[in-house]
């Protein structure tokens, strides 16, 4: 079933690891690491779906299912048009 309002498709963050760590966390400065924060998401059961979001959302900055700014952005070039995460929109 896909998903049709914006309340659906965010309650992945209701929980979701991020919402247990600062901002600073996903949003680190430019050049540090971004390995803690690839870690947590990794374990976190709505990564995919934070993915999809990010990847529909245009999100520039941060981490977002595990991936950083430019992990998504070569993610974007490679994936077929309107592809969507398995388990994601159903």
């Amino acid at each position: 079933m896909p998903i049709n309002t914006m309340t659906d498709e965010l309650t992945w963050q209701e929980t979701a690891l991020c919402a247990q760590a600062g901002p600073e966390f996903f949003f680190p400065a430019p050049g540090s690491s971004t390995r803690e924060a690839k870690q947590l998401c990794n374990a976190c059961e709505g990564r995919l779906a934070c993915l999809e979001y990010a990847l529909t959302h245009d999100e520039r900055f941060g981490v977002w299912g595990g991936l950083s700014e430019k992990e998504r952005e070569r993610l974007r070039r490679t994936r077929p048009a309107g592809y969507c995460a398995p388990g994601v929109g159903e």
